[in-house]
């Protein structure tokens, strides 16, 4: 529980949500912070009346709050206003579930791909199923479970009346799995005409941990795409490319801050002398984004290294 929970109880938060009046800070919402069974209930009744473009309001507060606050625990709610009537709320509570692994999550996110009549929830839930993927991977799901996540994303790949952001996330989400056929699946939307679906393809080869996509991923580095570029370096730092590392090394000075994250992340990963002695540089910049980036990226190459056995270089 958030330690400014005391400041306010879960009824008087709940009265300044409910004031269109007054302007919301993160401190207000700490009180919904790990809600009893009782303030559930108490919220489930009192949300409805609190109007659209507040609710989305407070529901996006409550998702950038719980991701820069790892103690703020808003799943009880979120699992609530994801049955919201308005579309944009159900599909941002979606999004702040992103940390709850409760397998009773998985049937309400299968329910709202295949018959929510929104794109945006049912994009969202596509995307949020992928770290229950994972975990069937891993054979941490029973069996159940796993046969009704797989069978829910394909039925969503293979539709071809489904709209592409649903599809794009169903793709990112399945290549999680072991599975040759997820293979032909990432290869199709690869080759797909829409580049939003070649840019999740190029992240599903990263998720995959397929080492076939290494020459595809190294060819996208040099896109003309931002998004793409970071796309491709972080695929290659989960792949650990080690032909990639000059052109990740050229990244470095990307005129997009993220891409120039993602290839700093992905020398920390692949490791080498080469990139040890480009984020060591790294280290030294005075910019301090790239700074940071390369601390955390030393840290994690040198964690490899421990992991493998290696002797520092």
């Amino acid at each position: 529980m958030a330690e400014n929970r005391e400041c306010l109880t879960f009824e008087e938060a709940l009265q300044r949500l409910e004031n269109e009046r007054i302007s919301l800070s993160s401190g207000d919402l700490y009180a919904l912070s790990a809600a009893s069974s009782a303030e559930d209930r108490l919220f489930s009744r009192r949300w409805p009346a609190i109007p659209a473009e507040r609710r989305r309001m407070v529901i996006a507060m409550l998702v950038d709050n719980a991701e820069a606050n790892f103690e703020l625990d808003f799943n009880a709610l979120f699992r609530l206003t994801m049955k919201d009537e308005d579309p944009e709320v159900r599909a941002l509570s979606i999004e702040g579930l992103w940390e709850d692994e409760e397998v009773t999550l998985i049937t309400p996110l299968v329910q709202v791909l295949r018959h929510d009549l929104a794109e945006g929830p049912r994009a969202a839930a596509a995307s949020s199923l992928g770290r229950f993927v994972l975990m069937a991977d891993l054979e941490e799901l029973e069996e159940r479970h796993a046969k009704l996540l797989e069978g829910t994303l394909l039925e969503v790949i293979r539709n071809p009346h489904e709209g592409p952001e649903v599809r794009r996330r169903a793709v990112e989400s399945i290549a999680y799995l072991s599975e040759d056929r997820v293979r032909d699946i990432i290869a199709q939307a690869y080759a797909d005409t829409d580049e939003r679906m070649r840019i999740s393809a190029v992240f599903a080869m990263g998720r995959s941990v397929d080492k076939v996509w290494s020459d595809a991923v190294l060819k996208e580095l040099s896109s003309t795409n931002p998004s793409m570029r970071y796309e491709a370096a972080r695929a290659c730092g989960e792949l650990e490319v080690n032909d990639a590392v000059p052109a990740l090394v050229q990244l470095i000075a990307d005129p997009d801050r993220e891409v120039q994250a993602a290839a700093i992340a992905a020398l920390g990963q692949i490791g080498g002398p080469r990139a040890r002695r480009a984020l060591e540089r790294c280290l030294r910049s005075a910019d301090e984004v790239v700074s940071m980036a390369a601390e955390d990226a030393l840290a994690e190459l040198d964690l490899g290294q421990q992991a493998s056995g290696h002797v520092r270089l």
